[in-house]
């Protein structure tokens, strides 16, 4: 108990605070091979293109413990490009959706039809088209586009951002926000609990209190003695709380732990899973809108290819392939202490696009909600600190439980010879 605790003096300390384990982020990317059919009202063509890896370097500042049993940290993230271990370089070329312009579009719909006309014609002068061919570095980490500026000057407040655009470029050399948590120090089943997350109690990027409350851990530990039934975590990059639910029990190395996945109903429309109202607007069950916490774009969150999703949403693209092996995410945790022993979180970004009377770009597009990227953060405790894990939970207690018997064996013939004393 007093190793598990978020305390300078405990074990696992240095372990929380610069986290050991190797993390890698893998991204694909879908290439649209026939962007001028789309335009026509064509089903896109999809063709997976990674992936592209990322070594993952976590490590936390501004640790301050109050008096109240928590401590309040930022965690940084880090991330070095992989060429061994990528099938491509951040040099090549991918045809994707222009996501400003695609987006900007999507969210002027309701608008004058004027200022759309005014918009479409500066596209046009500044050659924007509906599809762009970009490299995997431009795409991830920012490239310079006059369309910002053009957007901040005819809707100002349409997108509250200058400079570069990139899909992940807050994410790089970046915090993910001022966590509260439970130290453990008063009440163990508390430990790694989020107590606030920037200062809250809660979020209000949702339509109810159910979706906006901040449930759980950060997604780096939970509390101990856990029971296989489900764990939860908060994630600032889906702006919400999420429940994963026991699968089965196993083995990682000799350590045993439980695995637990994601429900079907995590990325549910409420509809099917009547919860999940409060995350609606929604489409078909397998994605989730999140435009309320990214600039109001049409951006929606699911499964890499649609996995657990309406079939519906599988049709209205090609190239895409669903299978639990490659696409389901998953935790394997060790229950005595509550980490993790190797975990895949899997997510994929997609764009909802169609056709927008007055914006000339847009051609016949389809509404479709299609796929962008998707990423995989995996990472498995090993070497020194596996063995030190292995040594100090699975061998020594295993050799105590082994010397308990011995004794106990030995105890029963010295009973048994004191009772015929007696």
């Amino acid at each position: 108990l007093q190793n598990v605790r978020i305390d300078p003096n405990s074990i696992t300390y240095s372990m929380w605070k610069d986290i050991p384990v190797p993390f890698y982020m893998s991204v694909y990317f879908f290439e649209v091979l026939n962007p001028k059919e789309v335009l026509k009202g064509a089903k896109p063509v999809l063709n997976q293109r990674g992936p592209y890896v990322y070594r993952e370097f976590r490590y936390k500042t501004n640790i301050t413990f109050h008096d109240n049993d928590t401590v309040s940290y930022l965690e940084y993230r880090n991330l070095f490009f992989q060429p061994d271990l990528s099938k491509g370089s951040e040099d090549e070329y991918i045809v994707v959706p222009n996501i400003l312009l695609m987006g900007a579009a999507v969210m002027m719909e309701k608008m004058p039809s004027f200022l759309k006309f005014l918009l479409s014609g500066a596209l046009a002068g500044l050659k924007q088209e509906a599809f762009m061919n970009r490299t995997v570095g431009e795409i991830m980490w920012g490239y310079d586009d006059p369309l910002i500026d053009t957007l901040n000057t005819f809707v100002p407040g349409l997108i509250p951002f200058k400079g570069k655009f990139g899909l992940f470029a807050e994410l790089n050399n970046s915090n993910s926000g001022l966590f509260t948590v439970n130290t453990g120090m008063k009440n163990i089943s508390r430990v790694h609990m989020v107590d606030s997350w920037n200062g809250l109690k809660k979020v209000n990027y949702w339509r109810s209190s159910r979706c906006n409350m901040i449930n759980g851990t950060t997604g780096e530990m939970w509390p101990p003695f856990m029971t296989p039934t489900s764990l939860e975590f908060y994630s600032p990059d889906t702006c919400r709380s999420m429940t994963l639910v026991y699968e089965q029990s196993g083995r990682f190395k000799g350590v045993p732990t439980y695995r637990f996945v994601a429900p079907k109903t995590l990325f549910a429309n409420g509809t099917d899973y009547p919860p999940n109202e409060g995350f609606c607007p929604c489409l078909q069950s397998g994605v989730q809108n999140i435009s309320t916490c990214r600039l109001n774009a049409p951006m929606f969150i699911s499964h890499p290819h649609f996995y657990n999703a309406d079939p519906v949403l599988v049709d209205a693209v090609e190239g895409l392939h669903p299978s639990k092996e490659q696409h389901a995410l998953f935790l394997d945790v060790h229950p005595m202490t509550g980490i993790p022993m190797q975990c895949s979180i899997k997510l994929q970004l997609n764009l909802y696009i169609k056709q927008v009377s007055g914006i000339i770009q847009t051609g016949k597009i389809k509404p479709v909600v299609l796929p962008l990227l998707w990423f995989a953060e995996s990472g498995s405790i090993e070497g020194s600190v596996l063995q030190e894990f292995y040594t100090n939970l699975v061998l020594i207690p295993s050799l105590m439980d082994y010397i308990q018997y011995i004794f106990l064996g030995l105890s029963v013939p010295l009973i048994i010879s004191a009772a015929v004393l007696m």
